[in-house]
This record gives structure tokens, sequence and C-alpha cells, in this order.
């Protein structure tokens, strides 16, 4: 099983990068406004849209100004998102005749889609008609998704650019992203995955003959499964390329219309992490120096691969109080053997932990397996992984701007041991930069903390919880850390669709998602204003085994400065607990 483990996970990064690097130098030139294809082709179409929105595309927009477009289209996308779901009873492609959803849920939902996050509270299926998952939560998919690219184009722009006052135009970045990357892209996985038969149709649902009949709760036979369908292939494909995560069904890649067979699972663990791991050859292109982006790259990875090995490690090794049970863990040429409490037999172990960790490496939150019932350090990775800020690959966009943010960090404490003005792409980072550093890290995490003490102390916290003690804490804690990161993920085992959680959470997205775009975009400014400085003899490399180095340490000492005491009191206490019996 080991070499098994192996072979998958090797196959997989060495696919996620051979894909990454044709798509990061292609998604180089859609922002330089170099000539592609798709250019070519659409051209006309971007020049329409443009007429229509009465935008200028060559103006330049300072960063005031940018900050400004994107958080005036979120609003209307956020309003737009919260009025579909209000009026969704009246409004036509509702076959279940799903009702109106209720206003808190419609917050939590409006925020979570807006703001790349896709937390949900709700059962897709359930709850929402085909006209509010097409027109509302599809399209922020791709919106979302493509105001994270535009922030970070924005952003490598500061560090390219010389002594300018403007970081693009906002309407522009977000146009090419959507229609030159994110369409064609999901274009093709739509059609891969609807190949293995993820649904794709306005049906409402169909039936099939139970092969034996069950008692139902009324007290009558049950002969046949009501089986919920919709336009799912569509919204999955962009879920995963833009590291969105929200569902067509409840269960999410689980469901076997979502994701029903091992191509169309690698097809969608691609998807996860291929966009967020392009951007590193993307930044590369373009600030002129492709080792910057190898370095960034090399830096998710050594922080990821043993991640992912801790994981896999953990879930075969499997349960001690399941094995006390007599539960047969051990692999074998019938079983993948270790810990399957909660995992699809389709996938087994490694596809499991793979996804789980790649999920929460990126901010996409998609699962195809049950992380409350993961092993305590196999739960503990993908929650760190999101307590790092989503950065390692992270959220398309979002995830490299926040490693950025980690490097200015970096070099400015390298700098201050050596007694040097800190410098990164020849340009020198000053008390400002850090100021705005230090609201990117501390924000999100002040949300997670500050959330996760007040649900743990109040009965509206602690009433839905499913589970006491550590694991609990963990679910909360869980809970709090994917909102506050956008993440979207669930540990699960908590009820959250009561007003306290949907609250609470939507307020933590929010933080997490603006409350650190109008940082990085200040940042942005003030590298674009700064004149280049040549290096010299003392400059500090950032494309060398050192800074990748020190970068790696500068992630790891600030997320286990910052997270270690509550993790002691959940994953880590509940995993020393489960070995010492």
């Amino acid at each position: 099983m080991i070499t098994n483990a192996l072979h998958q996970c090797g196959l997989y990064l060495v696919a996620l990068i051979a894909l990454g690097i044709p798509l990061g130098a292609y998604m180089a030139r859609v922002y330089q406004g170099e000539a592609t294809f798709a250019q070519r082709l659409l051209a006309p179409v971007e020049r329409l849209f443009y007429r229509l929105a009465g935008v200028r595309p060559n103006e330049d927009m300072s960063w005031k100004r940018y900050a400004g477009a994107v958080l005036l289209f979120n609003l209307l996308g956020f309003l737009a998102v919260y009025a579909l779901q209000r009026l969704q009873a009246g409004l036509p492609l509702n076959p279940a005749n799903l009702g109106a959803v209720a206003p808190e849920l419609s917050f939590n939902t409006a925020v979570s889609f807006a703001s790349n996050t896709n937390w949900q509270a709700y059962g897709g299926e359930t709850t929402l008609s085909h006209l509010t998952q097409t027109l509302g939560l599809t399209v922020q998919n791709f919106l979302s998704a493509a105001t994270g690219m535009a922030v970070l184009v924005a952003l490598i722009r500061g560090f390219a650019r010389r002594s300018a006052e403007g970081i693009g135009n906002f309407w522009v970045d977000l146009t090419r992203s959507t229609l030159y990357i994110l369409l064609p892209l999901s274009f093709v996985v739509a059609l891969a995955i609807a190949s293995q038969g993820v649904v794709q149709t306005f049906e409402g649902h169909a039936t099939a003959q139970l092969i034996d009949p069950t008692p139902g709760s009324d007290g009558k036979t049950v002969v046949e499964q009501v089986i919920a369908l919709g336009p799912a292939a569509s919204q999955v494909a962009i879920k995963q390329l833009g590291t969105n995560g929200g569902g067509f069904f409840n269960v999410n890649s689980a469901h076997p219309l979502e994701n029903p067979t091992p191509i169309s699972n690698i097809v969608e663990m691609l998807s996860l992490l291929l966009i967020p791991a392009a951007l590193c050859f993307t930044f590369g292109a373009m600030v002129k120096d492709r080792r910057q982006g190898w370095a960034l790259l090399a830096a998710m990875l050594v922080i990821f691969v043993p991640l992912l090995t801790l994981t896999v490690g953990s879930e075969q090794a499997g349960n001690p109080l399941l094995s006390q049970l007599g539960v047969d863990q051990t692999a074998s040429a019938l079983q993948s053997g270790g810990n399957m409490e909660g995992k699809e037999t389709r996938f087994g172990i490694v596809n499991s932990a793979l996804w789980a960790t790649a999920t929460t490496a990126a901010s996409n939150g998609s699962v195809n397996s049950m992380h409350d019932s993961f092993t305590p350090l196999g739960g503990f990775v993908p929650m760190w992984l999101m307590q790092f800020g989503e950065i390692i690959f992270g959220g398309v966009g979002s995830g490299l701007y926040g490693m950025l943010v980690y490097a200015l960090i970096a070099v400015f404490i390298a700098g201050l041991m050596v007694g040097r003005t800190p410098e990164y792409l020849g340009k020198k980072i000053e008390a400002y930069e850090m100021k705005m550093a230090s609201l990117v890290i501390l924000l999100p995490a002040t949300a997670v903390l500050v959330g996760t003490a007040i649900a743990s102390v109040l009965p509206a916290g602690l009433a839905t919880r499913n589970n006491p003690g550590a694991h609990g804490l963990s679910e909360i804690l869980y809970a709090f850390t994917s909102a506050s990161n956008n993440n979207g993920s669930a540990f699960a085992g908590l009820g959250v669709s009561g007003l306290f959680y949907t609250t609470a959470l939507g307020i933590c997205m929010l933080v997490g998602r603006y409350w650190v775009i109008v940082p990085i975009l200040a940042i942005a400014g003030a590298l674009a204003r700064k004149k280049h400085v040549p290096p010299g003899v003392g400059t500090l490399g950032t494309h060398t085994p050192l800074f990748v180095g020190v970068l790696v340490g500068v992630i790891l000492l600030v997320g286990a400065l910052t997270f270690f005491p509550v993790l002691a009191l959940g994953p880590i206490y509940e995993h020393l607990m489960l070995h010492s019996r």
C-alpha cells in the first residue's frame, strides 16, 4: 500500500506541474495583453462587454479606485444571490417547487459565494432551485474566482512597474480572467466529467425502483427512490477550477452524480490546484524572472508534501478504537485497509486523503469524504493548512497574493538580521508594506480565534454540537477556520444552519476576504510607486534554496505560534488520548 500511495501522489504532483507550466505561461500572455488564440477569437466579445458597461479598457486605476471597484462589484453580486434565494419560490426553473430561503441562511450563502468561500449551511438539492444554482451560485463561482485573480495581477504589477500611480484596470482583469481562462477551462472539464456520468439536465428528479422495499417513517412501504437531478456538471467544473468548492448536492463530491468514477475523481482533483499552481509560473513570467515563480512553488511543495504524507499515513494506519471492536483495518488484495469510516470505497484511503489535503491547501472546500471521520492527525492537517492563511497553493489568485505577503515578511526579517534595507524584486520593503502585511496575517487569524472562543462559551454555539470534548472543539474551530480563510469545507458534526452560526460565519467570511483584499491592493499601489533598486552584493537572492527555507520557516513559525495553543486543546489532545487507551 505504501508503493501504491507513492505512485498515486507522485503521479498527481507530476501531472499538476506538467499542466501548470503551459497554463501559467498562457495566463501571463493574457494579462499582458499579448495575442493568444482565445483573444483573437473572442476579442469582439471582450470589446462588446466594455461598450455595454461603459468601461474604458485603457484607463489605469489607482489602488483605491481598484479596491472600490472590487468592493462595489462584489456587493452587487452578494445582493443578486440574496435576492434570488429570497424570491426563488416565484421564479422559473424550480421543478421541485422549493420555497424561499430563510433570511439568515440567504445572507450566509450570498456572502459565501460572493467571497469565494462557498460554505454551505444547507442541502443544495433540497434548498435551492435550478435557477438559483445556475444564475446565482455558478455565476458567482466564475466572478469570485476572477476577482481573486484580478487582485493578484494588480499586486504583480506593483512589483513589475516602476514609479507608476496605477496598478491596472479591474474591469479588464476581471473580464479577461473570466473570458479567456475560466470559461474555456470549465468547458473542457465539464465535458470530461459529464462523459463520466456527472449529471447535466434541467429536469427535477428521476425515480428508481428499490430492489428491497423497506418501511418508511410513516409505516408505509417505500418501493421507489427519488433521485435529485440538475445542471451539476457545469457547476462542478467551475467549483473545482475556481477553488470555490460549493457542491450541487449536499454531500458534495462524494455524491455519485457529482463525482461518479475514478477518472472524474482525478480530473476534479487536478482541477483543485491547477490554476493556483499555474499562477506561480504566471508570476515568474510577469516579473521577468521565472526563477521567482519556481521558488514560491517550491515553498508550497515543501509544506504540502510532508502534510500530505502525514494525512495518508494517519488514515492508512487506522483507528485503534475500531481495531478494539474487531474491525479489520489491514490492507490486503480485497480492501485498502486503514480508517475507512466516512470514506468512499470507490476512492479509498489515498484518494480521500489526497483530496482532503489538496482542497484545504487550496481554498476550495469541496470534499469526497467526511473530514469529521478522519483520525485526529488526519483531521489536524486540513485544519492547519487553512490556518496558514490559505497560501499553500490557496485560492485562485488569493493563495499566491497571500504567499507573496509571507515573502515580504521573510525578506523583511532577513534584512533586519543582516542590517540591510529589505528588498524584494527590486522594491524596498518598508514600514507601510509591513503594516499592511500585518493586517493580512492578523485579521483572519483574529476572526478564527475570537469566533471559536465566543462559540465555545455561548449556549447558541454549543447547542448544535454532536460531539463533546476535544472533538467538539475541533468541529467549532474547523468551522471558523474554514469561514475566516474562505475555504468552505466542513468537519461536519456541527449544526450551522441556525441564526448564530449563519451570522457569525458570514461575518468571518467578509473579514477573511475583503479585509485582506484592501491591504493587498494598498501594498500593490505602494510598490508600483517605488523606483526599482538594482541588486547589489548584499542583496538576498529570492530564488535560492536558502530563501525557500527562510520563507517556509516564517510560514511555519507564524502558523505554529498563532494556532498551536488551540490545536493542542483539540486534535493534538484527541490524538494523544486515542493512543493512550
